[in-house]
């Protein structure tokens, strides 16, 4: 699934689940070294395990960051 996040950097987040697990995740512009160091540390974790330990992070003054987008973007894929 392709998830357009909302007032961060990144344009967009892919996610490829296997049933509750998470195979991959590919962030679509912002901080590349931050965005691929949180893909590659959800790939393998239970959705919503994940779900749990990014939702609610700030990005300094926002009141969100592109691992609370990510933590969207799973509860959109798990729903489906």
């Amino acid at each position: 699934m392709v998830y357009k996040p909302k007032g961060v950097c990144s344009m967009e987040i892919h996610v490829d689940l296997d049933g509750d697990v998470i195979k991959n995740v590919q962030f679509v512009g912002g901080c590349s070294g931050n965005t691929q160091g949180v893909a590659r540390l959800v790939q393998g974790m239970k959705a919503t395990d994940a779900i749990a330990r990014l939702e609610g992070i700030h990005c300094g003054p926002r009141p969100t960051s592109c691992p609370d987008q990510l933590a969207q973007a799973l509860k959109q894929a798990i729903a489906q």
